[in-house]
């Protein structure tokens, strides 16, 4: 039997939701038409995510002026060190956080939303575990083989999923949100287990796969996408028709029956949706874990909406911004020396999340 959410009695609330809380009820109905603080908050994070895009592309170890980098962009720029810097180095790069910020925002604004629990992320259905997993198949068994790694990590962190998903809908209670937690919960501890039986078989191959584990992106962003793009757009697409039937959702399941809507489907799709985007990510970067919780987050406490048509999209631009400017961060705050990206995302993200939850307490 599923775990239904109790529709909300009354709309006259305060954006912020009931006294004392930081953001607006997961469960509260989606209000229609864009106020002026939530067409704000978009206006915020698209120069943002301009402004990050401009800064990956000229800033590191080697400074690269922007004129230079438009040249190099349009064709116009003669052949040389900084074209191939631009080219070469900084745009697949740059591509790549877009991507993955992307992919962890709207991954973890489709899990709360579903899951109604503002606590959910990727990590939640073992995505996270079962692609650290994978990867380390990939560097501490076939060190040859690293091409493979994007692979790995996609393969065992869908197969993490999948195994959540068949052991949360099965049996006594199957298909319940609580059900569905808790087996994501053992499937990573399992995969956990796994990664680290594998390292201490190998402690002297370790050091390869420290990187991965912290999270980070490379310069071969080309050969990662060619490898998880097709999942990557399946779990876009999914995510935009799953905008509507989210909201519907919020208002309770009975509610959403009513209107044509199937409760348990749509937490399905979505769960499928955020498991194919989250194992893209880590199959690009590696464990970045807190953008996906913190993210929508930022988007609901700024703008005052739970409504997954505006929050799924914001989190998308959002979450491309914040890794963009902690990649920037990653390569220039201790150049030539690369930083790994996921410990300045969390150094990033908490204090601003800390300071917004403070504020709107």
């Amino acid at each position: 039997m599923s775990v239904q959410a109790t529709p909300r009695a009354t709309t006259d609330e305060p954006a912020g939701g009931p006294a004392g809380s930081f953001a607006p009820p997961l469960d509260a109905p989606p209000r229609r038409g864009a106020s002026v603080r939530q067409i704000v908050v978009v206006v915020i994070a698209g120069v943002a995510l301009v402004a990050a895009a401009i800064g990956s592309m000229t800033l590191g170890a080697v400074h690269v002026p922007l004129s230079v980098v438009i040249d190099a962009l349009t064709g116009q720029a003669e052949d040389g060190p900084l074209k191939q810097i631009v080219l070469d180095l900084r745009l697949p790069r740059m591509i790549e956080a877009l991507v993955v910020g992307a992919a962890l925002g709207v991954a973890g604004a489709l899990l709360q939303g579903a899951l109604a629990n503002p606590l959910a992320s990727p990590d939640v259905m073992g995505v996270t575990g079962g692609a650290s997993f994978g990867a380390m198949l990939i560097l501490l068994l076939l060190p040859d083989q690293i091409a493979l790694l994007p692979v790995g990590a996609l393969a065992f962190g869908l197969l993490a999923a999948a195994l959540v998903f068949v052991i949360g809908a099965t049996g006594a209670g199957g298909g319940s949100v609580a059900r569905l937690v808790l087996a994501g919960i053992a499937m990573t501890a399992a995969f956990q287990a796994g990664t680290t039986s594998l390292m201490a078989l190998f402690p002297d191959r370790v050091q390869s796969a420290i990187f991965w584990l912290a999270g980070g992106l490379t310069t071969s962003g080309w050969s990662n996408l060619r490898v998880v793009w097709p999942y990557l757009a399946i779990g876009f697409v999914l995510a935009i028709t799953l905008t509507r039937p989210l909201d519907r959702l919020a208002l309770g399941d009975d509610v959403a029956a009513s209107l044509g809507s199937r409760p348990r489907a749509i937490r399905l799709t979505a769960a499928v949706a955020a498991a194919m985007l989250a194992a893209c990510a880590a199959a690009i970067a590696g464990l970045v874990t807190f953008l996906g919780l913190f993210i929508p987050h930022v988007v609901r406490m700024a703008s005052g909406t739970s409504s997954h048509t505006y929050v799924v999209p914001t989190s998308a631009i959002a979450g491309a911004a914040l890794l963009m400017v902690g990649d920037t961060l990653a390569r220039t705050v201790a150049a030539p020396i690369e930083l790994p990206v996921g410990p300045l995302m969390v150094l990033l993200g908490v204090p601003l999340f800390l300071w917004l939850l403070r504020r709107a307490a």
